[in-house]
């Protein structure tokens, strides 16, 4: 594989690396960044006393910015070891320390004492170390096992055998660290996090502040542009419901949002919300479509799976992070499918600034999938593939009740941590029968945790005719649908079309849906696409559509963008054009 990196890599300033502040929904002032050089191991003994090299977290092992380039193997152990001081002095109440993400399984020890063990490789946790940090030098210490598809964990497109067919549609696998890791200093009695419900129709939004020590008051102040809209004190640890006197509504058009800080006691953290609503219901013509804010909306959107040539998983900074979300807009986008990966919360916080919506998928897991059964036979055959059963364990790779256990934990994971994101519009439990099972209460889980969003049950095929949304895959033929009875149309992805780039390709086999030669030959495949099979589907019913993707990896040449995203593969004006024409016929329609 041939070595890229992105600008951003080119730029990038090792003892400065990710300084951003990692969770913008909950901010303190108290904030320790142990970003940066740390000792680090790959040995196949549990215990080890020599560290060998050095690695720049949050890269994993496996990428370029890590500075260690190796893959860690399923019988190997990533060790980890930073050493950091800590001022006595200001030292006050409690101290946490934070992991954006570890994957899959780890043992995390500070001063030689073991302070406690996460599972899953895709979700933040938190450790109380105020009896274990000391002043002076302290030492951090990690033991990181990670297995890949041999183990049931979710993981994504991540995958060590890339062998056999459709092998392209899966990538060069990441380990250990690969979101930052951060400490703070919080009162004895602190704010744990807070929730925030649009209640649209109402005008009114409920705030649930949630705190260490149960029941309690908080001081709530929530501001429009700059102009204090509430203040007043109200309950902890139960929903409160605030009456907005005037609504300001969050959309892609104008992604409007309040600003709030809540004092509790010694503590003061700052958060932000956005009033929107989405729902399924009939247009003038009794079609189902989708709505946001009681307005018919067309979500046209790319998949993006959010991968980078030089760091795999973790955006080689916060800029390139924002980069791909302002070029998908700028093109006339207005939705990103996040693509079986849990992107760190700095995504959400700019989609949520600039005016983008996000279909969050659940990253898949189970053991290594039958692709005759799951990708080759429901491509060719898509009524077979919806007359499917999911409770079939073995078929779908999901014997692993320990796993099937993991994953519904993940899942309300998931929810919990991006639930306060008004950029999110749809929750996909499964995609295309990867690791899927009992899809169906899948969904009850999701609208028990959250009845504010939209619910793609299985996207592409296994349908099991539950959630909000008909989903379509579609990359082999000529697409014609019609209205569904009760859920909305969404041709949940297509497209795929390829151009390779030359002096931006980093493999020799190159994976495609359609290949083209040139930018201008491509953008004039895509724009026939359009014309087929988009426009002539919107007065059938069809309300969204995700195009094959935001940007090539590895070996899959199908991206809007080049890998290393020097160069916009398809003509920006056409695009621009296209999706104007798209927005003025569903107006039109509905």
């Amino acid at each position: 594989m041939r070595q890229l990196v992105t600008r951003w890599g080119k730029q990038m300033d090792p003892k400065q690396v990710r300084q951003e502040y990692p969770r913008p929904n909950l901010v303190r002032n108290s904030y320790f960044n142990l970003n940066g050089m740390w000792d680090c191991c790959i040995s196949r003994q549990r215990q080890v006393e020599t560290y060998d090299r050095k690695i720049l977290v949050p890269f994993s092992p496996e990428t370029c910015l890590s500075g260690v380039q190796r893959m860690v193997m399923p019988e190997d152990y990533l060790h980890y070891r930073r050493e950091f001081f800590w001022d006595e002095a200001s030292d006050r109440g409690r101290v946490l320390l934070h992991f954006g993400a570890v994957d899959q399984e780890c043992e995390v020890s500070l001063n030689g004492a073991v302070i406690g063990r996460h599972k899953g490789g895709y979700l933040p946790f938190t450790f109380d170390v105020t009896k274990h940090v000391i002043p002076g030098k302290n030492v951090l210490s990690l033991c990181v096992v990670d297995k890949t598809e041999l183990a049931p964990h979710a993981r994504g497109k991540q995958k060590l055998d890339k062998n056999g067919g459709m092998s392209s549609l899966f990538y060069t696998p990441c380990s250990g660290i690969w979101k930052t890791v951060w400490m703070e200093r919080v009162p004895q009695d602190y704010i744990k996090d807070v929730k925030f419900t649009p209640y649209y129709d109402e005008k009114k939004i409920g705030v649930t502040i949630r705190t260490n020590r149960g029941s309690g008051e908080a001081k709530l102040s929530i501001a429009l542009c700059g102009t204090a809209v509430y203040s007043g004190m109200i309950r902890t640890d139960r929903e409160e419901k605030i009456l907005l006197e005037q609504v300001e509504s969050w959309s892609p058009e104008h992604p409007t949002l309040y600003d709030v800080q809540i004092g509790y006691r010694q503590d003061l953290v700052d958060s932000y919300f956005g009033m929107r609503k989405y729902e399924v219901r009939r247009d003038k013509n009794g079609i189902l479509r989708f709505y946001l804010n009681n307005r018919p909306f067309f979500f046209q959107g790319v998949l993006d799976q959010g991968y980078w040539p030089e760091s795999l998983l973790t955006a080689p900074s916060d800029e390139a992070l924002r980069y791909d979300i302002e070029k998908l807009k700028e093109l006339g986008f207005n939705t990103i499918r996040k693509h079986i990966k849990i992107e760190s919360e700095r995504f959400y916080y700019h989609c949520d600034k600039i005016g983008m919506v996000v279909w969050q998928d659940m990253p898949n897991g189970g053991g290594d999938y039958n692709m005759l059964f799951v990708t080759y036979l429901p491509n060719l055959f898509n009524w077979f593939a919806r007359g499917v059963k999911d409770h079939g364990y073995r078929l779908f790779r999901r014997e692993d009740a320990a796993g099937r256990k993991q994953y519904n934990r993940d899942l309300a994971g998931m929810i919990r941590l991006l639930y306060n994101y008004p950029c999110i519009a749809v929750w996909t439990p499964f995609n295309e029968g990867w690791g899927q099972f009992d899809a169906a209460k899948a969904t009850r889980r999701i609208r028990a945790l959250d009845q504010t969003r939209l619910v793609n049950e299985a996207c592409g095929w296994f349908d099991q005719k539950g959630g909000d949304i008909y989903s379509i895959h579609n990359y082999m033929k000529k697409l014609r649908i019609k209205p569904q009875k009760e859920r909305v149309v969404a041709l949940t992805e297509y497209g795929g079309y390829a151009y390779p780039a030359e002096g931006h390709l980093a493999c020799e086999k190159e994976f495609g849906y359609r290949a083209y030669r040139s930018s201008a030959k491509l953008t004039a495949g895509y724009e026939r696409l359009c014309e087929r099979d988009i426009f002539p589907n919107i007065k059938r019913g069809l309300s969204a559509a995700i195009y094959t993707q935001t940007s090539d990896i590895e070996e899959e040449i199908n991206g809007i963008m080049t890998y290393d995203r020097a160069i916009v593969k398809l003509g920006e004006e056409q695009v621009k054009r296209l999706n104007r024409k798209l927005y003025r016929i569903f107006e039109s329609l509905t």
